[in-house]
């Protein structure tokens, strides 16, 4: 019998879309909600789980387990009689509130944020979760002897897995679902992760684990205003190229010709309008290069006129600043070494925000060609969570790389 272990942490990513960077700490998560974040790692879970139902053959409907504090648990479900290949997914708290992470599959859970259940299998505490939590139930987990464990969250729940893990780690693979990622143990996307766990546990033999680099982001050279990484340790992690997301080099220094001829050719097709900068060393140099002070993390706002120095109208906006503020261009430069452009620190322009302002109409792609290069052929990449929106966008996009040029480069999901 094959086993998959899942644990997700109900508060990956809810700082995305409210432009706080990450969600470390309670206090932080706290704040996401009180802004009107909603959880979304249990519906990427999901995902992925629905993926790997269908690369497996699994019987659609045999089961739905689901827990989270306040949430009804669907109960055990044993694999169906005669079911060939039975697999049985271990669903982990803590889940989040609207997840039905495990629907579809036969499951048992084995853990649960707060443990307070009473007969009839009702979570009787509302409890908040924590990395505690994460690292409980990935021991749960691997005592069940998992031949996989999937895990959703983002960079800290790596490192609270490779924490949990010690010594003896079993395969992992990670669902994105946080707000960096800047780890190598993701998949490109919930749907590539259930591709991703379907070839690991159909073909073993024929897809090989690598050590893959757990990080996160370094504060420290953050504060000193650039963005890079700190590596902690390393996971197993199936091998399935493209399928699985390389780590995020550091931010190199620009030469400032190309960054001012990037700046002169955005300049040039915003006209008099709108510009939304998403994060990152190049788009803060770009957006110095055309007069204005920007976040190196953020999404940044600026109002620019032909002849005059740009007007800063948001810092740090979340998805509804950007709603709110209308139709504008977005530029975004690509994650050094991944090529994430969508889905990776950016969040706030969501599929609504891009769809607000015109979608691949209106987006500027821009990125340095030595950044461009460093991808070795590797493509673009777009994980917005809304598959339609991702088909629109995929194809080949022109990416600014200097005045009166442009590379033409593929952009996929």
């Amino acid at each position: 019998m094959t086993r998959v272990g899942l644990v997700v942490n109900p508060v990956a990513g809810l700082g995305g879309r409210v432009g706080l960077g990450g969600t470390d700490g309670p206090e932080r998560a706290r704040l996401a909600l009180s802004l009107g974040s909603r959880p979304l790692a249990g519906v990427r879970a999901a995902a992925a789980l629905a993926e790997l139902a269908l690369r497996t053959g699994e019987l659609a409907g045999a089961g739905l387990a689901r827990v989270a504090p306040g949430v009804r648990v669907g109960g055990t479900v044993d694999a169906p009689p005669g079911s060939p290949r039975p697999l049985v997914v271990t669903a982990a708290g803590p889940l989040g509130a609207d997840s039905a992470a495990v629907a579809g599959l036969p499951a048992r859970v084995v853990y649960a944020a707060g443990g307070g259940r009473d007969a009839s299998g009702v979570e009787t505490s509302g409890v908040e979760t924590s990395a505690a939590d994460t690292a409980a139930a990935v021991r749960a987990v691997v005592a069940e002897g998992v031949d996989l464990l999937l895990f959703a969250g983002g960079d800290g729940t790596a490192r609270d897995v490779l924490a949990a893990l010690g010594d003896a780690p079993c395969p992992v693979l990670g669902v994105p679902t946080g707000v960096k990622m800047h780890s190598a143990v993701f998949a490109v996307s919930p749907r590539a992760a259930g591709e991703v766990a379907a070839a690991w546990l159909n073909r073993k033999g024929a897809v090989r684990l690598r050590d893959a680099e757990v990080m996160d982001r370094d504060e420290d050279a953050l504060a000193e205003g650039r963005v890079t990484s700190r590596l902690f340790g390393w996971l197993p992690v199936p091998d399935l190229p493209v399928r699985v997301q390389q780590r995020k080099t550091g931010s190199t220094a620009t030469a400032p010709e190309a960054v001012g001829g990037i700046a002169a050719e955005v300049a040039e097709r915003v006209g008099d309008g709108l510009l939304a900068l998403g994060p990152g060393s190049t788009t803060r140099a770009v957006a110095a290069a055309l007069g204005a002070d920007v976040s190196l993390t953020g999404v940044d706002v600026l109002r620019l006129r032909p002849g005059a120095a740009p007007d800063v109208v948001a810092r740090d906006a979340t998805e509804d600043t950007l709603l709110t503020l209308g139709p504008a261009w977005i530029a975004l430069s690509p994650i050094g070494g991944q090529g994430f452009l969508l889905g990776r620190g950016n969040q706030q322009v969501s599929p609504r925000v891009l769809r607000a302002s015109g979608g691949r109409a209106h987006l500027l792609v821009v990125c340095t060609e030595q950044k461009l290069a460093a991808l070795g052929g590797r493509p673009l990449l777009l994980d917005t969570g809304d598959d339609a929106l991702d088909a629109e966008l995929a194809g080949h996009v022109r990416v600014i790389t200097g005045r009166r040029r442009t590379s033409l480069y593929r952009l996929a999901m």
